[in-house]
């Protein structure tokens, strides 16, 4: 019985101290967002902290005092170039003002997204960046304007009554994709997309489509979204392509609104012999290292990550020192970089008889 009850116990401040290794002053110390403690020893008591879901007690009198000078970050995850770099920049910026930044991943899980705010939260953080893992609806933005949290959201958010929000301008850049596309004389293009990320996907999405029947009403835009994963995508791809190898045309392009997205519609073209750009030309959102030194290189739509981080962190900071006014929406501008993966269509087969399985 004794042994249940330890289990049961609160996790304490000292336990938090032996799971890191440090003091449980040092401890306070970084939970009080004290800058002076070594970023090493801060970063295990962070690590510590998650672990044994250790969590302050707020009716502690230290606590009732003020925030602390912790910022948040929640990414929807840290594998991409474009999130990890996110992290980096802000964590930068964070710094330069005196403040530790607290990152983690919501593993594009909205439930768990919420979790990590409420231990935010408790931790009493000065401000929140939000990448959400849908848009600016879900439960974790309602959880921060129930809380009364300060935050900025980022990335796949449009607009916001109750927080500043900064965004790449999907729909712009998809413009240009479309006006290139349809001026080298594509006229069947394939659109491959994720459900889950639907505020960006559906900008994105929308932009490329309205441009291209502007400029070429006859053009044909067929779409593929998977809802949740990539490994749906490649058997959706694969059967549409299956489609074409059976008679059918097939695109003469294809352009993938998201990362993974690009590299699983490559992987297929080369699965069935198929050179970019002679037998299909692709173009992706987000750029990545591998897209730049394979050859062909992947044209890419390149997200502005160092405007969209600045911005954020000063719309928040703007915030925590107390400015007012209705929240404010930016949109970045990307670049559009046209590599040799994108040509003109009839250089190559374009057709079901010229597929190699």
């Amino acid at each position: 019985m004794a042994h249940r009850q330890a289990q049961q116990r609160r996790p304490s401040i000292h336990d938090v101290a032996s799971r890191a290794g440090v003091s449980a002053a040092t401890v306070s110390k970084v939970m009080a967002g004290v800058t002076t403690v070594k970023p090493e020893n801060a970063q295990r008591v962070f690590d510590a902290v998650e672990l044994l879901g250790y969590r302050v007690d707020p009716l502690a009198s230290d606590m009732r005092r003020a925030k602390r000078r912790i910022i948040g970050a929640i990414m929807p995850e840290f594998e991409s170039e474009f999130f990890g770099q996110m992290v980096t920049q802000l964590e930068s910026l964070a710094e330069q003002r005196g403040y530790t930044l607290v990152a983690a991943s919501s593993r594009e899980s909205e439930a768990r997204e919420t979790e990590i705010l409420a231990r935010m939260h408790d931790w009493r953080v000065a401000g929140v960046v939000l990448a959400p893992v849908r848009n600016e609806h879900g439960p974790a933005a309602a959880f921060m304007k129930a809380n009364g949290m300060t935050g900025v959201l980022i990335d796949r958010v449009l607009s916001d009554d109750a927080f500043d929000t900064v965004s790449a301008d999907s729909a712009a850049a998809s413009a240009e994709v479309a006006r290139e596309l349809i001026g080298k004389g594509h006229r069947h293009i394939l659109v491959v997309g994720l459900g889950e990320q639907a505020a960006t996907v559906r900008a994105r999405l929308d932009g490329f489509r309205s441009t291209a029947l502007k400029l070429a009403p006859d053009v044909r835009i067929d779409v593929v979204l998977a809802e949740t994963d990539v490994e749906p995508l490649r058997a959706q791809l694969r059967d549409y392509f299956g489609q074409g190898a059976n008679g059918g045309e097939r695109p003469t392009a294809v352009y993938s609104l998201f990362l993974k997205g690009t590299l699983v519609a490559l992987s297929e073209f080369r699965r069935r012999g198929w050179h970019c750009p002679n037998d299909i030309s692709l173009v992706g959102f987000d750029d990545a290292e591998w897209m730049q030194v394979t050859w062909p290189a992947i044209a890419a739509v390149v997200q502005p990550m160092r405007q969209i981080a600045g911005h954020a962190m000063e719309a928040l900071f703007a915030r925590i020192e107390g400015g007012e006014g209705p929240p404010i929406a930016r949109l970045e501008p990307c670049k559009v970089l046209m590599r040799e993966s994108v040509g003109s269509p009839g250089n190559g087969p374009h057709s079901g008889g010229g597929d190699r399985q």
